[in-house]
């Protein structure tokens, strides 16, 4: 997705490296992925989705340390994306591997300014992503905990990995999953969060994730898939 304040905030910082591999090793350095071009067999139209597992969406309560959660929740959830996107990035397939790129570059851009959000905002908070303590008071950093490596997972929807065979519809029905969670999170943020600045970007998530939903479904057609749990989140649409 591509956001008209990002570029501002970006170049007053200074420019972001682009280069998927060094970025994604500083980002998370256990990640290692082989990319090959394939051949696609015809997809049974019939399959259920493929698993990318449960979206952990709620990061808890409004409070002082809601747009801190949501930052992290919403970081570890790009780094799910970038991750997924590396999986197609020299795949044959028209538009999929650009469309692979495109929302790498730009989550990468979301994640760097997430961070610099998160800096100058809760200076003191710890330097692992947290999550609200069971019981924790959502006013406090003291009510926070470690997010634990299943929050982790849940925020970033990779689920299991795909097969050489399987790697479009894989990614395509994957992402769709994946924005749809983006868009429970940003709806959640316009209901919780009075940061402007996050309010603003919660706008936009809604705006970007619709327009690839629809996307990512034309792209599923012509692989012969059009399941109707492809609009189960049209609803979230509205701003």
């Amino acid at each position: 997705m591509r956001h008209s304040w990002l570029p501002a905030l970006l170049i007053s910082l200074g420019a972001l490296s682009l280069a998927a591999p060094a970025a994604r090793a500083q980002m998370d350095p256990a990640m290692d992925h082989q990319h090959h071009n394939h051949s696609m067999p015809t997809p049974d139209p019939m399959a259920a989705p493929m698993d990318h597992g449960a979206h952990a969406h709620d990061v808890g309560s409004a409070g002082a340390t809601y747009d801190l959660r949501f930052i992290d929740g919403m970081v570890q959830h790009h780094t799910g994306a970038l991750r997924m996107s590396e999986f197609i990035f020299d795949i044959g397939e028209p538009g999929v591997g650009s469309l692979g790129k495109s929302i790498w570059r730009d989550q990468a851009n979301e994640i760097r300014a997430m961070g610099l959000w998160r800096k100058a905002w809760y200076p003191e908070a710890p330097n692992f992503p947290v999550a609200m303590a069971p019981g924790g008071d959502p006013n406090s950093l003291s009510g926070l905990t470690r997010m634990s490596q299943t929050q982790i997972e849940g925020m970033r929807m990779m689920g299991s990995g795909p097969t050489r065979e399987n790697r479009v519809v894989w990614f395509l029905e994957g992402m769709l999953e994946h924005h749809g969670g983006a868009l429970m999170m940003a709806h959640d943020a316009l209901a919780k969060s009075t940061n402007t600045t996050i309010r603003r970007f919660a706008r936009d998530v809604i705006l970007a994730q619709r327009a690839e939903i629809i996307e990512l479904r034309r792209m599923l057609a012509v692989e012969g898939l059009r399941k109707p749990e492809y609009h189960k989140f049209d609803a979230l649409f509205r701003l």
